[in-house]
């Protein structure tokens, strides 16, 4: 179909206010999960100085570790770069652009949650970036 498998790579852009919880974990299942069939990338509206402590426990929980990752700022470059965007409760501040699929995840906050609260969310993104995956990466 095309000539190299980067070109046939889909990227996905996973969006949320402080790029400290459901982006970060969503972009961690999805590159845990779809390795290098997807480019993924994630960023917050106004991001967190660093991610989320409960979210990092919750995900090295599943055998991910996210403790590297930092929260970054949601650029128009970002969006435009992307075949998929995901918001998750960034609101209006997300830039729509024409010829990009757009999803929306109503998805509980985890900031100032504790790891109690924050599993059930990360079970959540995990089945919905399993779906996604069926749906948006050639096999």
């Amino acid at each position: 179909m095309s000539s190299s498998p980067a070109a046939s790579r889909p990227s996905v852009l996973f969006v949320c206010v402080h790029n400290a919880g459901r982006s970060q974990m969503a972009a961690a299942f999805l590159t845990h999960l779809a390795g290098d069939r997807v480019e993924v990338r994630s960023a917050g509206s106004a991001p967190a100085d660093c991610v989320n402590s409960a979210v990092v426990e919750a995900m090295k929980e599943v055998g991910i570790d996210i403790t590297a990752e930092t929260p970054k700022i949601l650029t128009v470059e970002a969006v435009q770069a992307s075949d998929v965007v995901i918001t998750m409760g960034c609101g209006d501040t997300c830039p729509v652009f024409p010829g990009k699929r757009y999803l929306d995840w109503q998805l509980d906050d985890p900031a100032g949650q504790g790891v109690e609260a924050v599993r059930p969310i990360r079970d959540e993104i995990e089945s919905r970036v399993r779906a996604l995956i069926s749906k948006v990466i050639p096999h």
